[in-house]
């Protein structure tokens, strides 16, 4: 157990839900893939923690509505106060499909954004909305470019720990 985890369960005298995150994009050009990337345990930002704690209260929205996928080319790193990417590519948000993960307290959204011209992605971003929303997760990586044709296929995964 980390110094967080003990500091935070005695401090509260009570367990901590874990939760880990993890973002796969696999870039196709002409239906090939020609590279994949993973990255770990971004930043899941603190408008989706009140989101969260808002809707356990009272429910205001339906849960099922994180599933909309933006990408852009801003580098600057994710931060817990982000409320949208850095430099969206001004194209449309792609609808994922929503299924357990490879575990079932696993959350798993997966689209294939579709560029209409060139482009060096370099981030990805989790929302309730097709335009606007609450920002679940964004996640900053290494340059992925892409020309007019290319797609880039998101798989957002969220897993939640149980106990504590």
């Amino acid at each position: 157990m980390n110094w967080f985890k003990r500091k935070l369960r005695k401090v509260l005298n009570c367990g901590v839900i874990e939760a880990h995150s993890k973002l796969t994009a696999i870039h196709y050009r002409n239906g090939q893939e020609i590279g994949r990337r993973v990255t770990k345990d971004k930043v899941v930002t603190t408008a989706f923690v009140n989101y969260l704690v808002d809707n356990l209260q009272v429910e205001t929205a339906a849960w099922g509505d994180f599933k909309y996928h933006d990408s852009g080319t801003g580098v600057v790193a994710e931060a817990i106060g982000d409320t949208a990417l850095g430099t969206p590519t001004g194209e449309a948000r792609s609808v994922g499909t929503q299924v357990d993960g490879d575990f079932t307290y696993e959350y798993r959204s997966v689209a294939t954004d579709t560029y209409a011209g060139t482009f060096a992605i370099t981030e990805h971003g989790l929302f309730n909305a097709a335009t606007a929303g609450t920002l679940m997760d964004r996640t900053v990586f290494g340059a992925i470019n892409v020309v007019s044709g290319d797609s880039i296929q998101f798989t957002f995964d969220i897993l939640f720990s149980s106990g504590g």
